[in-house]
């Protein structure tokens, strides 16, 4: 599996993937969602309502769900369609892993 591509760029190998170009935006999202984590942890520490607790988790999950879908736009815009340009067996594998990782979410 093809996870991801690489060029020549400054003497060495680099990622080349479809979120590099807004890496620090994905990153602090993250952080976010980490932070969001964290409180969920203070909650259960300060015995808080269970109400509560499971509304914060339902927007954590919320948040990861919508992380994950910008990933996948990303992917699809950039790997997949670059690999559907250049035709072949690493198109087969891109769409292939799209609809699986589209398969995972819908399940999730």
């Amino acid at each position: 599996m093809v996870a991801e591509q690489a060029q020549e760029g400054n003497g060495g190998m680099t990622a080349n993937h479809g979120y590099s170009h807004d890496k620090q935006s994905h990153i602090n999202r993250l952080r976010r969602i980490e932070g969001q984590i964290r409180g969920l942890q203070r909650m259960v520490e300060d015995d808080q309502y269970c109400i509560d607790i499971l509304t914060q988790t339902s927007a954590a999950n919320k948040a990861l769900r919508s992380f994950a879908l910008s990933m996948l736009d990303e992917h699809l815009k950039h790997c997949v369609a670059h690999a559907v340009a250049n035709g072949g067996d690493e198109a087969e594998e891109k769409v292939r892993e799209a609809s699986d990782a589209i398969a995972r979410l819908v399940r999730s």
